[in-house]
Order: C-alpha cells, then structure tokens, then sequence
C-alpha cells in the first residue's frame, strides 16, 4: 500500500529501505531531461547532496526560467492544486517546498512501477 512520504528525510529513508534509491534519481534525470532541462545527478550521488542540488536547480528556475519551471512541473505530472497552496512570498522556501512536491511525485512513480511490475 502506496503511502505518501511526510517529508524529504522520510522519502529518501523509504526509497533505501525498498532498495529504489537509484531508481528514484534515474526518474529525476529522465524527466528532467525530458523538460530539456540537463541535468544529470550521478547515480553515486548522497541524498542530501541530492536534496541540495534539486533545490538549488529549482530556485535557479523559479527565477530565472519560470515558463520552463512550469514545462517541468508539467512534464513530471506534480499536482497544481498542491502547488497553488504554496506561499511564494520567500522564493528558498517555495524552492524548498517544490523541491519536496517534485520528489515525492518522482517516489510515487518509482514505486508504483516497483510494485506493479
């Protein structure tokens, strides 16, 4: 039974358990690219280097890349009514937040695919 993580720690504790971690990062790689957004997070990479590098990228895009911001969070399919609940009056935060929303509906697909296979 799929049950959503409460946060970033929690997520990333659970895709180790299950032994999916590096399926979690291919996920984040292939949709990425697949928002022609390159990034390339190595398959070696620690999850808090992981969770740093993720929230830096989507601070970086927020500001200065927002139609792509958007394609991205389009593409990776992150709920809209979960991102319109988000106060986006401090943009490290909102980054932060959006950061978890991306991860957790990566972790969402990883899984389902795992447990359906």
């Amino acid at each position: 039974m799929y049950v959503s993580p409460l946060n970033t720690d929690l997520l990333f504790e659970e895709a180790q358990k299950d032994s999916l971690y590096l399926k979690l990062v291919e996920q984040l790689n292939k949709d990425f690219n697949l928002a022609n957004e390159g990034i390339d997070f190595p398959l070696s990479i620690v999850p808090e280097e992981l969770k740093i590098q993720l929230h830096e990228k989507i601070y970086r895009m927020i500001q200065y890349k927002f139609a792509e911001y958007l394609n991205l969070l389009y593409i990776i399919d992150v709920p809209e009514n979960e991102i319109k609940q988000l106060d986006g009056s401090d943009l490290v935060v909102l980054a932060e937040q959006v950061s978890f929303l991306i991860l957790k509906r990566e972790w969402q697909k990883v899984w389902f695919r795992n447990y359906y296979k």
